[in-house]
């Protein structure tokens, strides 16, 4: 009878326990993120004058990029789909491929890439002395910017960009309730097999997985190897997050679909073996519709 008692309580945690947790806010300063909205937003810090941070993760499609590859200076194409930035400081690392460790790193990349803003650190420092030396001053202290401070301001504004209060989200906090196909679709969502990669508060973004366990995978471009130069790392790339997947597509680090039924599909079969049936299929665009959040609220304030 003691023994009963003692597992008890923890069949009915495990009864209890989700591998996905609500998104909560995180802590930021107001000041400097609002002043990070508006480098993120400004395209003087391109080397045409064109690009601007927003140019690639755009508000209107959940903080992503709805072409295949996005269109940098001089109308250069990149070689990846750009990612969310949405919920990006869930991240454990930065880019497809990991490279980066934390939001700041991350700044670099875009800056310095001749394809995306094909700019410098020094031409950074000038702008911020041109237009933003009061913004400096306030902020922090002093008449002399750095691209540190670029850097710094800009993280602060992408920390804030956190969609919280998704319908998931609300039913996870026993706040409200799921229709019986988008139940379903979470349920098969952890029967299948996704759950084991797509977890976490971000629903992603924890782990690198390899594209392709099962069924080999196709288009290798931007992975881990490119890193490590480590054949296991071959296809290999940080999970995504799941969250507000509606408005992010295309989908994969190719671009290969815009359908998530497509998706859905494809990563049945590349990493499960599973041919899904359409009612499935189905039940987990249901479920995928709940993980929309609201609009950050640092999108519009001032």
């Amino acid at each position: 009878m003691r023994k009963l008692l003692l597992i008890l309580p923890i069949f009915l945690f495990a009864l209890r326990y989700e591998p996905i947790t609500p998104l909560q806010p995180i802590k930021y300063n107001k000041q400097k993120a609002l002043f990070g909205k508006k480098l993120f937003f400004d395209t003087t810090f391109s080397a045409d004058g064109t690009i601007s941070c927003a140019s690639c993760h755009s508000p209107q499609y959940g903080g992503a990029d709805p072409r295949d590859v996005s269109v940098g200076v001089y109308g250069r194409l990149g070689n990846i789909q750009s990612p969310t930035v949405y919920n990006a400081v869930y991240n454990f690392r930065q880019f497809w491929n990991g490279r980066a460790l934390d939001l700041k790193e991350q700044i670099k990349g875009p800056i310095n890439n001749p394809k995306e803003m094909g700019s410098s650190p020094q031409k950074v420092v000038e702008v911020l002395q041109q237009k933003y030396l009061a913004d400096i001053s306030r902020i922090y202290h002093t008449d002399k910017p750095t691209f540190e401070m670029f850097q710094d301001a800009v993280a602060e504004f992408e920390k804030a960009l956190v969609s919280v209060d998704s319908k998931f989200d609300k039913w996870l906090r026993n706040e409200g309730n799921l229709t019986k196909q988008e139940l379903q679709g979470y349920y098969n969502f952890k029967k299948l097999g996704c759950i084991t990669c797509h977890n976490g508060a971000n629903m992603g973004g924890n782990s690198f997985q390899k594209i392709g366990v099962i069924h080999k995978a196709k288009d290798r471009v931007g992975d881990r190897y490119e890193i490590t130069h480590r054949n296991d790392d071959k296809f290999v790339y940080k999970v995504p997050s799941l969250r507000n997947i509606t408005q992010t597509a295309p989908y994969f680090h190719d671009a290969s679909t815009k359908e998530l039924f497509v998706a859905i599909n494809k990563m049945a079969y590349y990493n499960l073996g599973l041919s899904l049936t359409d009612q499935q299929i189905e039940s987990i665009i249901a479920f995928f519709k709940t993980l929309t959040g609201k609009r950050p609220e640092i999108l519009d304030a001032k």
